[in-house]
């Protein structure tokens, strides 16, 4: 009997691992980033639209909505009352350095959106406050905010704007360590004012008396007070609050040192939670105790950056992350039972350039967030994520759903012809506040994608993915507004994004091609002419042929080889390169007058039609 219990303990403890580690979040896909990439060489997912809501400018401020602050982070999301809802925090100059501050950003349509406004102001520290186990005296101080969670909205259908003020005596302290001020609170209103401020939960180590806002409990409202309790109550909203809670809070479920929660609901009622790292558990009891301590998601690849989960619109189950040991790319792994995820699709593949230095600033779309299941579902059905690029300006994200790779047919847009709202449905864009890309009027009235760029250190971005083909026809009208400033590049790449031609309307006047280490020249160009162009390339001769407004301009070389072309691209600079996987990890410096727009470089774009041969 001693030998049988010796065989049957150590296979029941196997199967006990085995049963659990199936049970479990997991990336079952065979795709993988090459970080030597921005873009990571992943396949994007048709139809995402990413789109800059702050710029933020230290020199210019009237540029920027009145705001120089340049640490921008954190953004999180809600939709209510038909509008979309963006909260950020913001400090001066880098992270952890005070004063700070948290914004309120809306938008009807998500793609234009109102001026920051302040929501939760600077918090002033008395002068001789001490912190537990920190050397130093505070003096002149101001809290530093710190959130993991920003919106709830009531079961009365009410809702709240959430933050954290935390301590950070100097630049290395940390004011998510439970030794902060305190949580608060306040009501964002159906005709955009706001409530008070209450705090909702204080540091136990903070003394009240030096409280600039009364405990919620004080209000008159007994639809606020009964929000507050609500959100006290919840284990699911409690977690999110952990890192900045006390470290004995009884109103935490899993008080672990895991950051950044995020859960879903899988469709037999069970929880699903991510944190940083794609750490993850699952609960059958809506959060209040989960089946083991949280393990790495087998399979998936992610630092310490946030990852995002949530089921999407047609049923099915999105996690979005930065699948590499750094903050690019940002891409989202889609899953049809929320537990298997089995596919790996570029959301973001562009590092814009770091303007300005500061403390803990990251390179990349990163910190990603979506819409909670408590905090609205979007009319359109897709998937709207909001990010921060570099630690530095504000962005969200339109995924459309069903999320997909693959496209049925080939180009075949004129956008004039277009209904409204439709014509960049099968699109990818890429568009800073400087450098947007929209559909507007050209000088003669009619519709066209339009890419605007005055950005010094930005470009605008439109792709549209095709049908994989070693034999295509690319034709494409435009009209570049000016000759004498800008870049439009035009490039035919793989599902890779690995360009294997390139023409390059130069601010010099000169349309070329790339061929190599060198340019050919093919013409030059003339301000507000309209130019049909028609590019056949033959992958199988590694050529192309080129004519344009109906004169034949010869052969050209691919200056890369690529297995198919599956993307026609719409660039108004120079592809990026930096960072990379060796850059340094903090900046230092800021770039040459980041704040001040160049001359603006217009360009329409009037239809694009593609076929085999």
């Amino acid at each position: 009997m001693k030998i049988l219990k010796i065989c049957i303990v150590p296979l029941l403890a196997v199967w006990v691992q085995t049963t659990q580690a199936q049970d479990t979040v997991r990336y079952t896909g065979t795709t993988i980033v090459n970080a030597d990439y921005h873009h990571g060489q992943l396949a994007p997912a048709v139809g995402v639209h990413n789109i800059q809501v702050f710029r933020a400018n230290r020199e210019h401020p009237e540029l920027a909505d009145g705001l120089n602050w340049t640490y921008n982070h954190a953004p999180m999301l809600a939709y209510w009352n038909n509008t979309f809802y963006l909260e950020y925090l913001s400090d001066p100059v880098g992270e952890h350095i005070p004063p700070s501050r948290t914004l309120l950003q809306t938008s009807k349509d998500g793609y234009n959106w109102s001026k920051p406004a302040i929501i939760f102001p600077p918090y002033k520290i008395p002068d001789g406050w001490k912190k537990e186990g920190v050397e130093g005296v505070a003096k002149d101080l101001y809290a530093t905010m710190h959130q993991r969670v920003g919106f709830f909205v009531s079961k009365a259908g009410r809702l709240f704007a959430l933050a954290y003020y935390g301590i950070a005596m100097d630049k290395t302290d940390d004011p998510n360590d439970g030794k902060g001020i305190g949580r608060v609170i306040r009501e964002l209103k159906k005709d955009g004012t706001y409530g008070a401020i209450y705090f909702l939960r204080p540091n136990s180590s903070w003394d009240m008396k030096h409280a600039e806002y009364p405990f919620y409990t004080k209000s008159k409202d007994k639809g606020f007070v009964a929000a507050c309790n609500e959100i006290l109550a919840s284990p699911l909203m409690m977690q999110q609050m952990v890192e900045e809670s006390d470290r004995n809070d009884p109103l935490i479920p899993l008080n672990r040192p895991v950051k950044a929660f995020s859960y879903y609901h899988l469709n037999d009622g069970r929880v699903v939670g991510l944190w940083k790292h794609a750490l993850t558990s699952i609960s059958k009891d809506g959060g209040k105790n989960w089946d083991y301590s949280p393990l790495r998601a087998p399979g998936f690849v992610n630092s310490n950056a946030k990852i995002w989960g949530q089921k999407t619109s047609d049923g099915r189950f999105a996690t979005v992350y930065n699948p590499s040991e750094f903050r690019w790319p940002l891409a989202v792994s889609t899953s049809d039972d929320g537990l298997n995820y089995k596919d790996l699709l570029l959301v973001n593949g562009e590092i814009s350039q770091m303007r300005y230095g500061g403390n803990y600033k990251s390179y990349g779309p990163q910190y990603i967030r979506g819409i909670p299941e408590t905090d609205g579902k979007p009319a359109d059905g897709n998937m709207w994520l909001t990010y921060s690029m570099n630690k530095e300006d504000i962005w969200v994200a339109k995924v459309p759903v069903p999320v997909t790779v693959k496209i049925a047919g080939q180009a075949n847009e004129v956008f004039n012809s277009l209904p409204a709202g439709e014509e960049l449905k099968l699109w990818n864009t890429f568009s800073p506040l400087w450098a947007s890309v929209k559909i507007e009027q050209a000088a003669d009235g009619t519709k066209a994608l339009t890419l605007r760029d005055k950005d010094p250190y930005d470009f605008a971005k439109a792709e549209r993915v095709v049908p994989a083909a070693r034999k295509l026809i690319a034709e494409f009208i435009v009209i570049p507004a000016q000759n004498n400033t800008g870049s439009l590049q035009v490039e035919f790449q793989d599902a890779k994004g690995t360009a294997a031609a390139r023409l390059i309307f130069g601010a010099d006047g000169e349309l070329r091609a790339k061929v190599g280490y060198r340019d050919s020249g093919i013409m030059k160009y003339e301000a507000g002419k309209t130019y049909n162009i028609k590019v056949e390339l033959d992958m199988n001769k590694r050529m192309y042929n080129l004519n344009i407004n109906g004169e034949d301009k010869g052969p050209r070389l691919m200056f890369v080889p690529v297995s198919a072309f599956e993307r026609v691209v719409f660039r108004t600079g120079d592809l990026r390169r930096f960072p990379d996987v060796d850059t340094p990890t903090d900046q230092n410096f800021d770039l040459k007058d980041p704040g001040t727009p160049v001359k603006e470089a217009i360009y329409y774009i009037k239809s694009l039609k593609t076929r085999t041969f």
